[in-house]
C-alpha cells in the first residue's frame, strides 16, 4: 500500500447535535428531538487507532456521521482536516466510510467488488494495488470467491477494503467487530492497526463491548455517554487519568470495559439508575474542565489546505462502469443464472402454460368469451413477471444505491439509465420469444403476418416494463420488496378489472369510468390483443340452433366501447406508457427522500 504523503489531523471541537430519536414515521409527523452529542472533542493523527466506546444510544454512530457529514439535524461545532473544514465533498474525496451493513453486488468476485467502486470514484485502479490489498487484508485466498458465499468476517474486511483502495487519510468505521467471534475481532483489529502505521491512514471506529486483546492496538479512546465526553485522548494517558481522579483500573481487569462499564448508566434499579447518572454527570463535567475547550484548530499546518486525491469523474464514465457492473453478474454462477432465467425466459415459459389451458378453442360464443379469458391471463402473466424480475433483481440495487448516495458516487438517474440499459433489451428479447411462443395460439397456424406479430411485441414488451418500472417506483419507499409486490399488484389489478374488458364489459361502467380507462396502459394493451385474437382471425364456425356465431366487431364494442380500434394509437399508447413511465422514475429518483425513508434503507 502506498505510504499517505503528509500528516494529516482530524479535528472535531465543541460538537453539539440534535436529531429525532422516536420518529413518528412519515405520516405521523416528526418525532421528538434530543440532543444526542454535547461538547464532543477529539483529535485523530495519521498512522493512529482512535476507539469511539460507549454503550447503545450513547451517541457513537451519531459522532461518526456527523464527522462524515451525512447526520441528519442540527450540528453545531467545528470537524476539521488539517485546520480545514471538513465539507462533504472534502470527505468523500479524502475520507472513507464503513458502515455496519455494506452491500455487495451478488455474482462479483472479491477481487471484481474491489476494483468496481474505486473506478466510479474516478480513480485509476492498479491491479497490483488491488492484490496488496488483498493481502494486507487477508483475503488473497478468497480472491476469487463470489461475494455471496463470503462470511461475515471476510465479508467485513471486504467492506473495509472498497474504502482502503481509495488511500483514504482518514478512515471511519461504525462497529467493525459486531457479530464478529473474538479470533476474527482479534484479526480485524490488528488488521486495521498494522494498516494504519503502514499507510500513514487515521482510524476512528465505535466499539460497543471490547475485549482486552484489541487494547495494544488502540492510540486513543473517546468515552462516551448520552452524548457527553467521559475521556478523549490517549490510551496510556487514560489509564494515569482516571487513576488521578479515583478510578484506577484493578490489576488484571480489562481497562476498556472497566471504564465503559464506569461511563454507563445502570439501568437495574432506580437507585443504581441516579447513582450512575450522577457520577457520569460528574465525571463529564470534570472532564470538561479539565480539558481545553477551544474553537482554535490544534493543528495549523499547511494553510488549511488539502490536496484532493482525484476528480470527480464524468457522468458518462460514471453510467459505463454502473452499465459493466450489471452486466457481470450475468455469470455461471447460481446469482447469474437466476439473473438470466428471470430476464429471460420468464415471461416465454408463462406464456407457454397458456397451451395447457386453450389449445382447442372454438369460434363460437363461448370461444369468444374463452380467448377474451386468455387475453385477461395474458396480461395478469406479462404484468406478474414484471413484478417479480423487478422485486427479485432490482432490490439489492436499490439498497447499494442509497448506501452509495452519501458517498457521492452517482444519481438515482443514472442509476436507473444504466439498469434499464441492461433490462430493457432483455425484456425485449424475451418478449420476441414469449410473442413466438402464444401467436399461434391466437391465431391459426396458417395467418403469417409480421404487423399482427408486432402488434403482439408490443403488447408484451410494454406490459412487462410497465410492471417493471411501476415496481421500481415503489421499491423507492418501500424496503420490503414483497410489500412493494403487493402495492404493484394491487394497482395492475384494478387496472385490469376497469380498463381490459376482460372482467367485465364497458357497457357496464360508469361514463366517468370509461373516460379513466383512457389514462391506462391496460386499455390500449387489450385492444391491442383484442384486435390480434378477434378481427385478424379467420373465423370457423357455421351457426346452428344450438350454436351462435358472434361477430367479432360486435363483440368488441360490448367489451372495449370500440368495434373497430386503431391499432396505431393502441401501439403508439401502449409503448409511452411504458417508456414515460421509465423517464419518469429517473425524475423520482433525483428527489432527496423524507428522512423516514433515507432511515429504513440506511438500517
Amino acid at each position: 500500500m502506498k505510504m499517505i504523503g503528509s500528516d494529516y489531523v482530524l479535528e472535531a471541537h465543541n460538537i453539539f447535535h440534535t436529531t429525532e430519536v422516536d420518529g413518528g414515521g412519515c405520516f405521523n409527523g416528526a418525532g421528538n428531538s434530543a440532543l444526542v452529542l454535547k461538547g464532543v472533542n477529539l483529535t485523530v493523527h495519521s498512522g493512529e487507532v482512535m476507539a469511539i466506546l460507549g454503550s447503545k444510544g450513547s451517541g457513537k454512530r451519531a459522532l461518526l456521521d456527523v464527522i462524515a457529514r451525512r447526520a441528519d439535524g442540527a450540528t453545531r461545532g467545528q470537524v476539521l482536516l488539517n485546520g480545514a473544514p471538513l465539507s462533504k465533498a472534502l470527505f468523500q474525496q479524502r475520507c472513507g466510510y464503513v458502515t455496519q451493513s455494506c452491500t455487495f453486488v451478488p455474482g462479483l468476485t472479491v477481487a471484481q467488488t474491489l476494483h468496481y467502486t474505486p473506478t466510479i470514484l474516478g480513480g485509476y485502479l492498479k491491479s497490483s494495488k488491488v492484490r496488496q490489498v488483498l493481502a494486507d487484508l487477508a483475503l488473497s485466498q478468497v480472491a476469487h470467491k463470489r461475494v455471496e458465499y463470503l462470511n461475515i468476517s471476510e465479508a467485513r474486511r471486504l467492506a473495509i477494503g472498497i474504502q482502503l483502495v481509495r488511500d483514504p487519510v482518514m478512515l471511519l468505521l461504525d462497529e467493525p467487530t459486531q457479530g464478529l467471534d473474538p479470533l476474527s475481532a482479534y484479526l480485524l483489529i490488528s488488521i486495521l492497526s498494522n494498516t494504519a502505521k503502514k499507510t500513514g491512514c487515521g482510524i476512528l471506529l465505535s466499539l460497543e463491548k471490547p475485549r482486552s486483546d484489541v487494547f495494544p492496538f488502540l492510540d486513543r479512546a473517546l468515552f462516551l455517554c448520552l452524548g457527553g465526553v467521559v475521556y478523549s485522548g490517549g490510551t496510556r494517558a487514560m489509564l494515569e487519568y482516571f487513576h488521578a481522579i479515583g478510578f484506577p483500573c484493578p490489576q488484571l481487569e480489562n481497562p476498556l470495559m472497566y471504564y465503559l462499564c464506569l461511563s454507563t448508566v445502570d439501568r437495574r434499579s432506580r437507585d443504581r439508575f441516579l447513582e450512575s447518572s450522577q457520577q457520569i454527570e460528574a465525571l463529564v463535567e470534570r472532564f470538561s474542565r479539565e480539558t481545553p475547550n477551544s474553537d482554535a484548530p490544534l493543528n495549523n499546518m499547511g494553510s488549511g489546505k488539502v490536496p484532493l486525491a482525484y476528480g470527480k469523474p464524468g457522468e458518462l464514465k460514471v453510467w459505463v462502469m454502473l452499465y459493466l457492473l450489471l452486466a457481470s453478474t450475468f455469470s455461471c454462477g447460481v446469482v447469474g443464472m437466476k439473473t438470466l432465467f428471470l430476464r429471460l425466459l420468464l415471461l416465454p415459459l408463462a406464456m407457454a402454460t397458456l397451451w395447457a389451458f386453450y389449445n382447442n378453442v372454438g369460434d363460437d360464443a363461448s370461444g369468444f368469451f374463452t380467448r377474451n379469458g386468455m387475453i385477461l391471463n395474458i396480461l395478469g402473466l406479462c404484468y406478474g413477471c414484471g413484478i417479480l424480475t423487478t422485486i427479485t433483481l432490482f432490490p439489492i440495487w436499490r439498497k447499494k444505491f442509497s448506501q452509495d448516495t452519501p458517498e457521492g458516487l452517482y444519481s438515482g438517474t443514472t442509476l436507473l439509465v444504466a439498469y434499464n440499459a441492461v433490462s430493457i433489451p432483455f425484456s425485449a428479447v424475451s418478449a420476441v420469444l414469449a410473442s413466438c411462443v402464444i401467436y399461434p395460439l391466437l391465431l391459426d397456424a396458417k395467418f403469417n403476418n409480421g404487423t399482427v406479430f408486432a402488434y403482439l411485441l408490443v403488447a408484451l414488451w410494454s406490459s412487462f416494463v410497465l410492471a417493471e418500472q411501476l415496481a421500481i417506483a415503489f421499491l423507492l419507499v418501500v424496503k420490503v420488496p414483497f410489500n412493494a409486490a403487493i402495492a404493484v399488484t394491487y394497482v395492475l389489478v384494478i387496472s385490469i378489472a376497469l380498463a381490459s374488458g376482460t372482467v367485465r364489459s364497458f357497457k357496464g361502467l360508469q361514463p366517468w369510468l370509461q373516460d379513466n380507462t383512457k389514462g391506462t396502459h391496460t386499455r390500449y394493451a387489450s385492444s391491442l390483443l383484442h384486435s390480434i385474437a378477434f378481427q385478424t382471425r379467420k373465423l370457423n364456425c357455421t351457426p346452428t340452433a344450438s350454436v351462435i356465431c358472434p361477430k367479432p366487431a360486435d363483440f368488441m364494442h360490448e367489451r372495449l366501447g370500440l368495434p373497430d380500434p386503431d391499432e396505431t394509437i393502441d401501439v403508439a399508447a401502449s409503448c409511452a406508457f411504458a417508456v414515460g413511465l421509465a423517464a419518469f422514475n429517473m425524475l423520482l429518483y433525483l428527489f432527496p427522500m423524507p428522512r423516514c425513508v433515507r432511515q429504513k434503507f440506511k438500517d
